[in-house]
Order: structure tokens, then sequence, then C-alpha cells
């Protein structure tokens, strides 16, 4: 049953947007700039959601699509972006594998089965369908959203949401 569709379908499209609106605005330089000392930037998180999270868990676990598994490379980390990668070619990409994301959801039940799982890097543990995966995504990128926001915060002091209706935070 896909009861659960459109409010799933729904949360994940809201927290997609807020990834893409927390940057909106950063130089290319501001979205390159390491924020912690493992050295990540909002460029390479924007790059692990597009590769690590969209296109793993919905083009290569839940469709089982070859080229998704072809595309991921042992030795590199999506959290690494090339110089010679703009941070606008990471963010299209972004929305191109979500919106490849998007397309998987609306032609599979939520009940059905993952259509290749990797034993070898996740053991015993299991999502058993697409709704488990669905919900599992909403939850990975709202936590990297809060990260942005940090991010954002320390770069420019702005912020996503103010709820009482925006304040300068270097007041």
């Amino acid at each position: 049953m896909n009861d659960d569709l459109p409010v799933l379908q729904a949360y994940l499209t809201e927290v997609r947007r807020h990834v893409r609106g927390i940057l909106d605005g950063l130089s290319n330089e501001q979205l390159r700039e390491p924020m912690l000392p493992s050295g990540w930037s909002c460029v390479g998180l924007v790059n692990h959601l597009a590769i690590d999270v969209e296109r793993f868990w919905f083009r290569a676990v839940m469709a089982g699509e070859q080229s998704a598994w072809d595309s991921f490379d042992d030795d590199a980390s999506a959290w690494d972006v090339d110089d010679d990668i703009s941070p606008a070619t990471v963010l299209a990409l972004y929305v191109e594998e979500a919106r490849l994301s998007d397309e998987i959801i609306a032609t599979t039940p939520l009940d059905n089965a993952p259509a290749s799982w990797p034993e070898e890097l996740f053991g015993t543990f299991r999502l058993d369908n697409l709704r488990e995966i669905v919900m599992h995504v909403i939850m990975e990128t709202s936590c990297h959203a809060g990260h942005l926001d940090a991010a954002r915060e320390l770069i420019d002091r702005r912020q996503w949401i103010v709820v009482d209706g925006g304040r300068d935070a270097s007041a």
C-alpha cells in the first residue's frame, strides 16, 4: 500500500529543499571551505548526499542499477571534491540524483524489497523495503541539513529558519 507515499515524498522534498536553500548565496570559496577538523566542506557534504545517499540507496540498492553500483570507487570518497569540479556541478548532480530517486519512488510500491543489498557493507543491518529506505534517507538528509545549518551560521551568520521573524545572530 502506498498511502504513506504523499507524506514521505513531501518530507523528502522539503529536506532536500533545505539542503539547497541553506547554501544559496555562498561563494565557491565558502562552499569549499573546510568546516571541521576532519576537513569536510559544504560542497563535499552535498556530493556525499548525491552519491552516497540518493544514488546509493535508490538507484543502487532499491532499483539494483548496475551502473549506479559501478560508479562507486573503493579508493574515492564522495566527501572529497576535486578542485576541477565546480560547486555548481555538485549541486546540479544532487538535484539530478534526487530527480532519479523520485522516479524510483513514484514507480515502486513502498513494500517492495531492495533489488540489491550489500551484505559486505552492513552485516546484519537491513532495510526491508522502499518505505524504510525513504525514511532512512529523510533521516540522513535531515541530519546533514543540520550540519549545513551550523556551517552556514559559522560562515556568515545566516540562519535557515528563525522563529522570531529574523535576527542578526551577531547582535
